[in-house]
């Protein structure tokens, strides 16, 4: 049997391990970012104590490898009574470990903006929360738009390793496939094209995100 004719015949299994991909992806987007823009605020607003316990959560999330991240949450929890499905256990990993990313990308994307916007809204009586809302955080998504992109595509890339906790994404199929038809080409090849074009979509809408403040700034 061709390689071809396996790819053919196996085409569902890639079209389920695609649409999980995506969705691991879009249920991590759909936490990460607004987790992320909440951690940013508490780094820059919150008290001393509140503070520091997010400045050490980030930190930890960090400097620990996605990997051994995935193992502990899906292998070592239950050692605590805490049990998760290979799903939730992808999902857990890929939010915690992505969310400490966009919350350095918002937080210094937030200093970076000029002071004296959110010292005139501070002046026409603006809360904190709207000065956040309506000034900044429209800002801090128009001009860090390629670096939310960039670790969206990040979040493609880790999804693939959730198969080592028996996740059937994408990089799963096209190992199960090869496993059982020893064509290591042909499904890994097929299995990068779709990754690429799922990354492809991602900057295509983070671009058009980032339209707007080149449509009015030139």
């Amino acid at each position: 049997m061709s390689a071809l004719t396996v790819i053919w015949e196996q085409r569902q299994l890639f079209l389920d391990g695609l649409l999980n991909t995506i969705a691991l992806v879009g249920i991590c987007a759909a936490f990460s970012l607004p987790l992320g823009a909440l951690g940013a605020v508490l780094l820059l607003e919150a008290g001393e104590n509140v503070s520091r316990i997010c400045r050490a959560a980030v930190d930890l999330m960090r400097c620990v490898p996605f990997l051994l991240l995935a193992y502990v949450i899906y292998y070592g929890l239950p050692g605590i009574g805490l049990r998760f499905s290979a799903w939730g256990a992808g999902i857990v990993t890929l939010v915690a470990y992505n969310t400490a990313y966009l919350v350095e990308i918002f937080r210094s994307a937030i200093v970076a903006l000029p002071k004296d916007h959110a010292e005139a809204a501070r002046a026409f009586g603006f809360r904190p929360w709207q000065i956040y809302r309506r000034i900044l955080f429209p800002q801090v998504l128009a001009t860090s738009a390629p670096i939310i992109g960039n670790q969206l595509v990040v979040m493609v890339k880790d999804s693939a390793l959730l198969m080592i906790i028996t996740v059937q994404e994408l990089s799963f199929v096209a190992n199960f496939i090869n496993t059982n038809y020893f064509t290591p080409f042909a499904p890994f090849a097929v299995a990068m094209a779709l990754y690429w074009g799922l990354c492809l979509v991602i900057e295509v809408g983070v671009a058009r995100l980032g339209r707007p403040r080149w449509m009015r700034h030139g």
